[in-house]
């Protein structure tokens, strides 16, 4: 009995130990896991909540030009970071030598021809950049602007690097910044090294009496006399995929072709305006008071972007909108991408007297290619203009043709050399040697790419300038 027993001990105690330690083994595995999950998932939480990217996670509004923040909810944590690392840390590493500086010997390329003379209006470089002429631009100036800007961009050795600050509104940023690539692979070992700011909405901040101790170098895509800020050809020369406006070249020669479906005579004898009154701008207030033809011989539409993003913005093509001899041109919250768009009709624009200017209209030569309409008395103005231009229709359909003529001559080699020579000469006023900026990214063309949604891709490869060009830059002269 008794060596029954000290079997049956001897049994038990063979099998507890072997059992005890396999069940404190799984326990410790699944806590590990649990463990390892945990922090995967802090890891992650982290990592989203602090990258800054080109479409706008973890940027809020800029708070000079509010406007709603962009929304990512219907992403998963896990699908944002993924996206996040291969998009701004996968992408480019050496390949963004072959998409940025190309090697010029590895490519057929026919020999240059000899570069041409710049357009008159590329002067105006020179006097947006004269406020450095003498101070030179310093690092503390660039450090100054960041107060201003939504994003950095820092060209070195034809690589690009930017840093973001604040959202843009819709894919501005995406497509400015693409506008960049494009330059350092037209071209490649051309584009100098430079560090800029840029403010990607619409009015200038930098006014040149509150800052004239310290005049602070911002790009944007407009300004005024009365402000330092440099203009910058806007992201809709690339295209804007929201609005399914094509890319300028392609964009140009339909509202050409359009233009042209109609003779000048049989075009409607009256002024056209369609657009957004709804921006805060009493110059377009007070134009939709002046919807009548009989008695001020304009049509003026408003343009309800809900309903035609449901037609897929076939009503609202711009080659559509050219069957009248007059355009109206009027300013919304600040500057408009619409006036390249109205002077590319034919029609004889009626500019309402604007308060901002983009980098183009200020080679605009009134009576030659646009009719200066006063703001005071605004529909009896348009009325005069309508009338002035159906008594003289050879003198109209001259100036039509004159506005038409200078956007034709606008073409994207000119936008290019137009970014390449304000660039080159912002370059040379700097004090200081460009460094990588301390949270900045490298951005390249397949990074931008790899962000992109369908819709954004289509126009961004649509927009891709050639890694080679067979001229130089047009010749810039003081």
């Amino acid at each position: 009995m008794a060596a029954l027993f000290q079997s049956a001990s001897k049994h038990q105690s063979s099998r507890y130990p072997s059992f005890v330690p396999r069940y404190f083994v799984l326990l410790a595995f699944i806590s590990l896991i649990i463990l390892l999950i945990f922090e995967v998932d802090s890891f992650v939480g982290s990592f989203v909540s602090n990258t800054k990217t080109i479409v706008g996670h973890n940027l809020e509004p800029t708070p000079w030009h509010v406007f709603p923040a962009k929304s990512f909810d219907q992403e998963s944590k896990y699908s944002i970071a993924t996206k996040i690392i291969q998009c701004s840390y996968l992408t480019c590493g050496d390949r963004s030598i072959t998409t940025s500086n190309v090697s010029r010997e590895n490519e057929s390329i026919p020999p240059e021809k000899p570069n041409i003379n710049c357009p008159e209006v590329f002067r105006s470089i020179f006097y947006d950049l004269e406020p450095w002429a003498k101070s030179k631009i310093t690092y503390n100036h660039i450090l100054e602007a960041q107060n201003f800007a939504a994003f950095r961009v820092v060209i070195i050795g034809g690589k690009l690097f930017v840093e973001f600050y604040y959202a843009c509104v819709q894919s501005r940023a995406m497509f400015t910044i693409w506008s960049f690539l494009q330059l350092l692979r037209r071209y490649p070992g051309k584009v100098p090294d430079v560090d800029l700011m840029f403010d990607c909405m619409d009015k200038p901040t930098i006014n040149r009496t509150e800052h004239s101790s310290m005049p602070l170098p911002l790009f944007r895509y407009c300004t005024t006399p009365e402000f330092y800020d440099i203009p910058f050809p806007d992201w809709s020369f690339w295209g804007w995929s929201e609005i399914h406006i094509q890319p300028w070249d392609q964009q140009f020669r339909e509202i050409k072709r359009g233009s042209q479906s109609r003779s000048w005579a049989e075009k409607y004898p009256v002024a056209y305006w369609k657009g957004n009154p709804d921006v805060f701008s009493p110059v377009r207030a007070e134009l939709m008071q002046c919807n009548d033809t009989k008695t001020w011989s304009t049509e003026i539409l408003r343009q309800d972007w809900g309903e035609a993003a449901k037609s897929g913005f076939e009503q609202s093509k711009l080659s559509k909108q050219c069957n009248h001899r007059y355009k109206i041109y009027a300013e919304g919250y600040a500057w408009s991408v619409s006036l390249k768009y109205i002077l590319a009709c034919g029609s004889v624009p009626l500019i309402i007297t604007p308060e901002y200017q983009d980098f183009f209209s200020r080679g605009l030569i009134p009576k030659k290619n646009f009719i200066p309409i006063p703001p005071s008395d605004l529909c009896q103005s348009l009325k005069l203009a309508v009338d002035w231009g159906n008594a003289h229709p050879r003198e109209a359909e001259a100036i039509g043709r004159a506005a038409q003529d200078y956007m034709e001559s606008l073409s994207m080699d000119r936008i290019y050399d137009y970014m390449y020579h304000l660039i080159t000469e912002y370059s040379k006023l700097q004090d200081f040697t460009p460094v990588e900026p301390p949270s900045g990214l490298e951005i390249c063309v397949d990074s931008v790419l790899c962000f992109a949604d369908d819709n954004q891709r289509e126009f961004l490869e649509k927009s891709a300038s050639s890694t080679s060009t067979s001229s130089s830059p047009c010749s810039l002269h003081r």
